[in-house]
């Protein structure tokens, strides 16, 4: 029997959605009651709590976030939902972190190298040059359609954007981002030092 191929590093997951934080902490509350399929699907189809106008739409967004929360430790939800939006925001950007390869990389190899040298922004020639590695390391990204890798992008953007690290994810200008102690303590009690790392890029 042949060798089976091995697994892809990276996934085009990231381009349902960025960090979402008013849907994410709605999944993370539903998550929270630890629903059955049935109890998920009228959460999601029936009563829309993430307000999206198609319920395929609805359940996409909704896979994807259970997905990013679930990949951090069972007591990520709770401060999810019930601490401030600042730290909030900061825990969805390490779960999104967690979940995508392809973002945690593009924060620790390029986004930190660009704060390093005193850039005043991010390019688009960065993505283009980073995703270019990523294909020697994955040769699958060579099937993602055009468009998905500029949908990747995009969200990518938008993302550091939300959180702080670009002025707005169309001058991509880096400002500096401090961890809230929260976050931190929070990261350091459950052993997440690689989330760290990619959340402390800004600084030394």
């Amino acid at each position: 029997m042949a060798p089976s191929a091995p697994a892809p590093l990276y996934n085009a997951h990231i381009t349902a959605g960025s960090l979402l934080v008013r849907e994410s902490r709605a999944i993370a509350a539903l998550l929270l009651q630890d629903p059955t399929p049935e109890q998920w699907r009228q959460a999601i189809i029936v009563d829309n709590i993430l307000q999206k106008s198609a319920p395929s739409s609805s359940m996409r967004m909704a896979t994807l976030l259970r997905q990013r929360l679930k990949s951090m430790s069972p007591e990520f939800l709770e401060p999810v939902v019930n601490s401030s939006r600042d730290v909030a925001l900061q825990l969805l950007l390490a779960s999104a972190i967690k979940q995508s390869r392809i973002l945690a990389d593009f924060m620790l190899r390029i986004a930190q190298a660009r704060y390093r040298e005193f850039a005043r922004q991010l390019q688009r020639r960065d993505w283009d040059h980073f995703l270019e590695e990523c294909r020697q390391l994955d040769p699958t990204i060579a099937l993602w359609s055009s468009s998905t890798q500029n949908k990747m992008r995009e969200v990518v953007f938008r993302i550091l954007a939300e959180a702080g690290y670009l002025e707005n994810s169309r001058s991509c200008v880096l400002q500096p981002v401090s961890i809230l102690p929260e976050v931190r303590t929070f990261l350091e009690q459950h052993h997440e030092f690689h989330l760290l790392n990619c959340l402390d890029i800004s600084h030394e």
